[in-house]
């Protein structure tokens, strides 16, 4: 039964590949070119409608004793809207074993957290992602990276600024990214 589905399909996909084609053309072909250029531009119009976004993120941390706190905003240079994207934020030091994180946040790791970023406009900011990390020790400097790990199926050309790395030192001062 499922063999004869898929049949059915691939047969209706040729025959609307052979009526895209049209009757044979002067030359005397057949008409298979026509229904060959027809797939290649059905093919190369799905990839123009793939969307395209820049993703960057810019914000700050502070270490305090065991507490971390990283405000940070996502921001899409374009030229597409991203639906939404998340987020990676991994720690050189393993987190406490329990946190208290925002909506949108969860713990993918020891040291690894993944955070959402809400809808994106093309050319535009999102809203600030604000958390405070509880450390299993107390450090005297950490570094935090932050990378996109999903952008919302859009296609991101320039990942060099949606990649971020910060030497966190336990000053109590902000450190900017």
């Amino acid at each position: 039964m499922r063999r004869t589905r898929v049949l059915a399909v691939w047969g209706a996909a040729v025959l609307a590949a052979v009526a895209a084609a049209g009757p044979a053309d002067a030359s005397g072909t057949d008409g298979k070119a026509g229904a060959a250029d027809a797939a290649r531009g059905a093919g190369t119009a799905g990839a123009a409608r793939t969307p395209e976004a820049d993703l960057a993120y810019h914000g700050s941390a502070v270490l305090s004793g065991r507490q971390i706190d990283v405000r940070f905003t996502p921001r899409n240079h374009g030229p597409s809207a991203v639906p939404g994207a998340s987020v990676q934020l991994r720690w050189s030091v393993a987190l406490a074993d329990r946190l208290e994180l925002p909506a949108g946040c969860v713990r993918t790791g020891e040291r690894v957290l993944v955070c959402g970023t809400g809808p994106l406009a093309a050319d535009s900011f999102g809203e600030q992602v604000r958390l405070g990390v509880t450390l299993r020790d107390q450090p005297a400097e950490v570094t935090l990276q932050l990378d996109t790990v999903w952008s919302g199926g859009a296609v991101d050309g320039n990942r060099a600024n949606d990649r971020e790395q910060v030497l966190i030192l336990a000053t109590g001062d902000p450190y900017s990214f």
